[in-house]
């Protein structure tokens, strides 16, 4: 005698998650998902560095990438860091920038996204405005001063 073993209850296959709600609005979930855990870790990126901060070495490209969108953005860089403590006005960085047509409000809205752009990664700012003048903070004057050196100090074993 042989026996086949059926089961006495159909066993119903279950549906899955994306034929319950569609397709549409699951990947939609599972990228809202993803988008939050990717925002946990650099929220605990953040954490981890602004505990390192003090042993951390920054150099002028790496702040660069973080902040610059274009070649204007490096150029407003180079003339702050030109001018000095005093800074300049947003007006004199027009001046210098006629090349690229780019409006008094709009260096100093550019300056400001720079800012919010650094801030969000290191938490520091890259320029300050003292009065009506933009001028680099001791931050940015420090990386940029390293670089300066750096190629100082390349051209004189050069020369050697």
């Amino acid at each position: 005698m042989e026996s086949t073993e059926k089961p006495v209850q159909n066993i119903k296959k279950k549906r899955s998650q994306s034929d319950k709600i569609g397709r549409l609005k699951y990947n939609q979930q599972l990228l809202k998902q993803t988008l939050s855990e990717i925002e946990e870790v650099k929220l605990m990126l953040r954490t981890i560095f602004a505990g390192l901060k003090g042993s951390f070495n920054f150099e002028q490209s790496l702040i660069e990438r973080v902040i610059c969108v274009d070649e204007v953005d490096r150029e407003i860089l180079s003339l702050l860091f030109e001018a000095g403590s005093p800074g300049l006005l947003p007006k004199d960085l027009t001046g210098k920038l006629e090349r690229f047509r780019v409006a008094r409000h709009q260096v100093s809205r550019r300056i400001l996204r720079m800012n919010k752009r650094l801030e969000k990664e290191f938490g520091e700012h890259v320029a300050e405005q003292r009065g009506w003048h933009w001028a680099l903070t001791s931050f940015a004057v420090e990386i940029w001063g390293k670089n300066e050196n750096d190629e100082l100090k390349k051209e004189y074993s050069r020369s050697l």
